[in-house]
C-alpha cells in the first residue's frame, strides 16, 4: 500500500539566518510511504500529516536536511511497517525566482 501527501503547507520556524530563527516561513512537505497493510494496523494519513506539522514546530530545526533524517527515523519507528519512505520538504518563499527544497528517500529491509 501507499500513503501519498501533497503540498502540506505550514508556517515554522526552519532555518539557519537570524531572521529564520524568529519569523515562521510557509513550508511545503511531499511524503510518499510505502508499507505492509493490514486492515487492524493501517497508517492513518491525516495522523501522519498532523505529525509532521507538529515534530517540525516543536523541533524548529536548524536544517532541512536534519528535519528530514529526524521525521523518517521517527515516522518508522511509529510505524514499523513502513519499508520505504519519501519525504520532500521545501521553503517557497526564501528565494525570489526558485522554490528550493531537499528530499530523501530511504528503503527499509522487509522483515
Amino acid at each position: 500500500m501507499q500513503i501519498l501527501i501533497k503540498d502540506l503547507t505550514f508556517e515554522t520556524i526552519v532555518g539557519i539566518l537570524e531572521k529564520e530563527r524568529h519569523t515562521p516561513q510557509k513550508v511545503i512537505v511531499h511524503a510518499k510511504i510505502d508499507y505492509t497493510y493490514e486492515v487492524e494496523n493501517f497508517i492513518d494519513y491525516a495522523k501522519v500529516c498532523a505529525f509532521l506539522e507538529a515534530e517540525m514546530n516543536q523541533m524548529r530545526y536548524f536544517l532541512l536536511e536534519d528535519a528530514l533524517n529526524d521525521l523518517s527515523q521517527k515516522l518508522k519507528v511509529f510505524y514499523p511497517q513502513i519499508h520505504k519512505i519519501k519525504l520532500k520538504i521545501f521553503k517557497p518563499d526564501i528565494l525570489p525566482n526558485a522554490m528550493v527544497g531537499v528530499s530523501r528517500s530511504i528503503c527499509y529491509s522487509k522483515n
